[in-house]
């Protein structure tokens, strides 16, 4: 009766070691699955990140050229006004030679 026990225990015990063994596997398998994922997640932020990036740097670039052309619209506005506040000052001192002229014509007679 005891050789039967022994040998009850003892396949049990196999049994036992297989079971532990299977699980062992499944965990490591799982884990390995998670490692996976974890990276693949990983890279898909990665990407993502370049991705903001690289639009990011092309609306700084937008912008700065956006920037640019106003800056230059700017400009030539201003060099408008200036060149037609030159005009008219030249006209005005045109028109005040003019009168001064026919004013000292007056004052002769």
């Amino acid at each position: 009766m005891r050789k039967i026990i022994i040998a009850s225990m003892a396949a049990a015990a196999f049994s036992l070691a297989a079971c532990s063994e299977k699980t062992q596997d499944a965990a490591s398998e799982t884990a390995t699955s998670a490692a996976d994922d974890a990276a693949a997640a990983g890279d898909a932020a990665a990407d993502a990140a370049a991705g903001a990036a690289d639009a990011t740097a092309a609306a700084a670039d937008e912008a700065a050229d956006a920037t640019a052309t106003a800056a230059d619209k700017a400009g030539n506005a201003v060099e408008g006004t200036v060149n037609a506040a030159g005009e008219a000052v030249d006209k005005a001192g045109d028109n005040i030679a003019e009168e001064t002229k026919k004013a000292e014509a007056n004052d002769k007679k």
